[in-house]
Protein backbone atom coordinates (compact mmCIF):
# COMPACT_ATOMS: atom_id res chain seq x y z
CA UNK A 1 0.00 0.00 0.00
CA UNK A 2 1.05 3.35 -1.07
CA UNK A 3 2.67 5.66 1.80
CA UNK A 4 -0.34 8.29 2.60
CA UNK A 5 1.77 12.48 1.95
CA UNK A 6 0.75 15.18 1.63
CA UNK A 7 1.90 19.38 1.25
CA UNK A 8 3.19 20.59 4.75
CA UNK A 9 0.76 23.85 5.53
CA UNK A 10 2.48 26.69 6.49
CA UNK A 11 -0.28 27.26 9.45
CA UNK A 12 2.08 24.62 11.25
CA UNK A 13 4.76 26.72 11.73
CA UNK A 14 3.32 28.14 15.37
CA UNK A 15 3.74 24.27 16.54
CA UNK A 16 7.11 23.89 15.16
CA UNK A 17 8.09 26.40 17.32
CA UNK A 18 7.72 24.80 20.09
CA UNK A 19 11.00 23.36 19.28
CA UNK A 20 13.81 25.22 20.83
CA UNK A 21 15.98 24.81 17.72
CA UNK A 22 13.46 25.40 15.21
CA UNK A 23 12.28 28.62 16.89
CA UNK A 24 15.80 29.83 17.17
CA UNK A 25 16.63 29.29 13.35
CA UNK A 26 16.29 32.78 11.30
CA UNK A 27 12.18 33.07 9.88
CA UNK A 28 13.14 32.33 6.10
CA UNK A 29 14.66 29.12 7.20
CA UNK A 30 12.09 28.47 8.95
CA UNK A 31 9.69 28.84 6.31
CA UNK A 32 12.14 26.90 3.59
CA UNK A 33 11.76 23.75 5.68
CA UNK A 34 8.28 23.64 5.53
CA UNK A 35 7.94 24.65 2.04
CA UNK A 36 10.31 22.30 1.12
CA UNK A 37 8.98 19.23 3.09
CA UNK A 38 5.59 16.62 2.93
CA UNK A 39 3.47 15.37 5.77
CA UNK A 40 3.95 11.63 5.62
CA UNK A 41 1.32 9.48 7.36
CA UNK A 42 2.53 5.84 8.62
CA UNK A 43 0.94 3.24 10.47
CA UNK A 44 2.09 1.55 13.52
CA UNK A 45 4.70 -0.64 13.07
CA UNK A 46 5.93 0.96 9.74
CA UNK A 47 9.13 1.42 9.02
CA UNK A 48 10.12 5.26 7.97
CA UNK A 49 13.75 4.64 6.81
CA UNK A 50 15.94 1.71 7.54
CA UNK A 51 19.74 1.57 8.78
CA UNK A 52 22.25 1.70 5.37
CA UNK A 53 19.06 3.35 3.59
CA UNK A 54 20.35 6.12 1.16
CA UNK A 55 17.32 8.50 2.03
CA UNK A 56 18.64 12.03 3.18
CA UNK A 57 15.57 13.82 4.56
CA UNK A 58 15.71 15.67 7.71
CA UNK A 59 12.18 14.77 9.74
CA UNK A 60 10.13 16.26 12.20
CA UNK A 61 7.61 14.17 14.18
CA UNK A 62 3.60 16.35 13.94
CA UNK A 63 2.03 13.39 15.70
CA UNK A 64 2.60 10.51 17.66
CA UNK A 65 5.99 9.03 18.70
CA UNK A 66 8.83 6.57 16.66
CA UNK A 67 11.25 4.90 18.20
CA UNK A 68 14.86 5.16 16.88
CA UNK A 69 17.42 2.61 16.82
CA UNK A 70 18.64 -0.74 15.08
CA UNK A 71 17.02 -4.15 14.86
CA UNK A 72 18.67 -6.98 16.36
CA UNK A 73 18.93 -9.55 13.76
CA UNK A 74 19.23 -12.07 16.53
CA UNK A 75 15.95 -12.17 18.27
CA UNK A 76 14.40 -9.40 15.95
CA UNK A 77 14.20 -6.95 18.91
CA UNK A 78 14.66 -2.79 18.40
CA UNK A 79 17.67 -1.95 20.28
CA UNK A 80 16.63 1.54 21.23
CA UNK A 81 18.53 5.13 20.98
CA UNK A 82 15.74 7.24 21.61
CA UNK A 83 11.81 7.93 21.65
CA UNK A 84 10.55 10.55 19.87
CA UNK A 85 7.27 12.40 20.26
CA UNK A 86 6.18 15.94 18.81
CA UNK A 87 8.04 18.14 17.52
CA UNK A 88 11.56 16.40 17.64
CA UNK A 89 13.89 16.73 14.83
CA UNK A 90 15.79 14.05 13.71
CA UNK A 91 17.83 12.57 10.68
CA UNK A 92 20.34 15.66 10.02
CA UNK A 93 23.54 13.19 9.85
CA UNK A 94 22.66 12.00 6.73
CA UNK A 95 21.18 15.32 5.96
CA UNK A 96 24.89 16.76 6.31
CA UNK A 97 26.63 13.82 4.80
CA UNK A 98 24.51 12.62 2.33
CA UNK A 99 25.72 8.96 3.87
CA UNK A 100 23.35 5.57 4.85
CA UNK A 101 21.37 6.07 7.73
CA UNK A 102 23.03 4.99 11.09
CA UNK A 103 19.86 3.69 12.48
CA UNK A 104 16.01 2.66 11.96
CA UNK A 105 12.95 4.90 12.78
CA UNK A 106 9.50 2.87 13.17
CA UNK A 107 6.29 4.14 14.32
CA UNK A 108 5.28 3.15 17.95
CA UNK A 109 1.44 4.53 16.68
CA UNK A 110 0.19 6.28 13.91
CA UNK A 111 1.99 8.59 13.69
CA UNK A 112 2.41 11.90 10.97
CA UNK A 113 6.19 13.04 10.26
CA UNK A 114 6.69 15.79 8.28
CA UNK A 115 10.08 14.97 5.82
CA UNK A 116 11.67 17.67 4.34
CA UNK A 117 13.55 17.07 1.06
CA UNK A 118 17.11 16.03 1.02
CA UNK A 119 17.72 17.24 -2.60
CA UNK A 120 15.81 20.57 -1.92
CA UNK A 121 17.21 21.27 1.22
CA UNK A 122 20.94 20.98 0.07
CA UNK A 123 19.46 23.39 -2.77
CA UNK A 124 18.69 26.21 -0.34
CA UNK A 125 21.68 25.69 1.63
CA UNK A 126 23.55 26.04 -1.12
CA UNK A 127 22.66 29.35 -1.77
CA UNK A 128 21.93 30.45 1.73
CA UNK A 129 24.99 28.92 3.33
CA UNK A 130 24.66 31.16 6.30
CA UNK A 131 22.23 28.14 7.19
CA UNK A 132 24.34 25.57 7.52
CA UNK A 133 25.63 26.63 10.77
CA UNK A 134 21.59 26.01 11.86
CA UNK A 135 21.66 22.58 10.37
CA UNK A 136 25.08 21.64 12.61
CA UNK A 137 23.61 23.74 15.46
CA UNK A 138 21.22 20.56 15.83
CA UNK A 139 23.72 17.79 15.15
CA UNK A 140 25.85 19.24 18.22
CA UNK A 141 22.45 19.17 20.35
CA UNK A 142 22.55 15.19 19.58
CA UNK A 143 26.13 15.12 20.01
CA UNK A 144 26.11 16.37 23.72
CA UNK A 145 23.17 13.89 24.61
CA UNK A 146 24.93 10.92 23.49
CA UNK A 147 28.49 12.31 24.90
CA UNK A 148 26.48 12.60 28.17
CA UNK A 149 24.61 9.33 28.14
CA UNK A 150 28.38 8.00 27.42
CA UNK A 151 29.76 9.70 30.79
CA UNK A 152 26.27 9.17 32.67
CA UNK A 153 26.08 5.32 31.88
CA UNK A 154 29.16 4.82 33.61
CA UNK A 155 28.98 7.13 36.27
CA UNK A 156 25.48 7.26 37.86
CA UNK A 157 23.21 5.02 39.50
CA UNK A 158 19.78 3.24 37.82
CA UNK A 159 17.72 5.46 40.03
CA UNK A 160 19.80 8.64 38.49
CA UNK A 161 19.64 7.19 34.93
CA UNK A 162 15.84 6.86 34.89
CA UNK A 163 15.52 10.27 36.74
CA UNK A 164 17.54 11.84 33.53
CA UNK A 165 15.85 9.93 31.20
CA UNK A 166 12.34 11.27 32.31
CA UNK A 167 13.43 14.38 32.65
CA UNK A 168 14.65 14.64 29.07
CA UNK A 169 11.19 13.05 27.80
CA UNK A 170 9.41 15.45 29.33
CA UNK A 171 10.88 18.25 27.74
CA UNK A 172 11.65 16.97 24.43
CA UNK A 173 15.27 16.45 25.81
CA UNK A 174 15.85 20.16 26.62
CA UNK A 175 14.38 21.17 23.35
CA UNK A 176 10.66 22.28 24.46
CA UNK A 177 9.97 26.34 24.77
CA UNK A 178 6.60 25.78 26.44
CA UNK A 179 7.44 26.59 29.66
CA UNK A 180 4.85 23.62 31.04
CA UNK A 181 6.53 20.50 31.38
CA UNK A 182 4.43 17.49 31.16
CA UNK A 183 3.16 16.10 33.78
CA UNK A 184 2.61 12.54 32.38
CA UNK A 185 5.56 10.37 29.57
CA UNK A 186 4.13 7.93 27.89
CA UNK A 187 7.21 5.34 27.86
CA UNK A 188 6.73 1.93 28.43
CA UNK A 189 9.60 0.03 30.89
CA UNK A 190 10.21 -2.41 28.06
CA UNK A 191 11.59 0.79 25.81
CA UNK A 192 13.05 2.33 29.12
CA UNK A 193 15.14 -0.96 29.61
CA UNK A 194 16.30 -1.21 26.09
CA UNK A 195 17.70 2.63 26.01
CA UNK A 196 19.46 2.89 29.30
CA UNK A 197 20.62 -1.30 28.31
CA UNK A 198 19.37 -2.95 31.40
CA UNK A 199 16.60 -5.68 32.09
CA UNK A 200 13.37 -4.70 32.17
CA UNK A 201 13.18 -6.15 35.90
CA UNK A 202 15.81 -3.81 36.73
CA UNK A 203 13.94 -0.76 35.60
CA UNK A 204 10.94 -2.30 37.32
CA UNK A 205 12.52 -2.34 40.54
CA UNK A 206 14.48 1.25 39.88
CA UNK A 207 10.86 3.09 38.77
CA UNK A 208 9.43 1.49 42.24
CA UNK A 209 11.81 2.86 44.12
CA UNK A 210 10.82 6.23 42.86
CA UNK A 211 7.27 5.93 43.30
CA UNK A 212 8.04 4.86 47.14
CA UNK A 213 10.04 8.19 47.33
CA UNK A 214 6.87 9.84 45.68
CA UNK A 215 8.70 11.08 42.94
CA UNK A 216 6.08 9.43 40.20
CA UNK A 217 3.30 7.10 39.69
CA UNK A 218 3.24 3.96 37.35
CA UNK A 219 0.70 3.32 34.87
CA UNK A 220 0.18 1.53 32.20
CA UNK A 221 2.20 2.07 29.38
CA UNK A 222 2.69 5.86 31.02
CA UNK A 223 4.73 7.04 34.08
CA UNK A 224 3.35 10.12 35.93
CA UNK A 225 5.52 12.61 37.76
CA UNK A 226 4.35 13.55 40.58
CA UNK A 227 7.16 15.78 42.05
CA UNK A 228 8.81 17.46 39.68
CA UNK A 229 11.73 19.32 41.83
CA UNK A 230 12.48 15.82 43.41
CA UNK A 231 12.71 14.16 39.94
CA UNK A 232 15.37 17.23 38.82
CA UNK A 233 17.45 16.30 42.12
CA UNK A 234 17.50 13.13 41.64
CA UNK A 235 18.67 13.77 37.63
CA UNK A 236 21.53 16.29 39.00
CA UNK A 237 23.87 18.57 37.31
CA UNK A 238 23.01 18.33 33.36
CA UNK A 239 25.12 19.65 31.11
CA UNK A 240 24.13 23.44 30.37
CA UNK A 241 23.99 23.05 26.86
CA UNK A 242 20.99 20.66 27.23
CA UNK A 243 19.39 21.88 30.51
CA UNK A 244 18.30 25.29 28.41
CA UNK A 245 14.10 24.34 29.14
CA UNK A 246 14.79 22.01 31.84
CA UNK A 247 12.30 22.90 34.78
CA UNK A 248 13.68 24.43 38.36
CA UNK A 249 10.72 24.10 39.80
CA UNK A 250 6.93 22.01 39.85
CA UNK A 251 5.88 23.28 36.47
CA UNK A 252 3.54 20.79 35.13
CA UNK A 253 0.76 20.24 31.94
CA UNK A 254 -1.69 17.33 31.63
Amino acid sequence: MARRTESTPLTLLPALKSHLWFASCPQPFQQALVERSRLWHIRSGEILFSRGEAQDSLCCVVAGALKLGSVNPKDGTHRLTMYVEPYHWFGEISAIDSLPRSQDAIADTDSTVMVVSGPLLLEWLHEHPENWRDLARLACAKLRLILTAIEDNASLSIEQLVARRLLFSATNFGQSTNPSVRRRVRLPQEYLARMLGVSRQTINKALRALERERVLALHYAEIEITDMAALVAKAGAIDPGLRQSMPTEANFKD
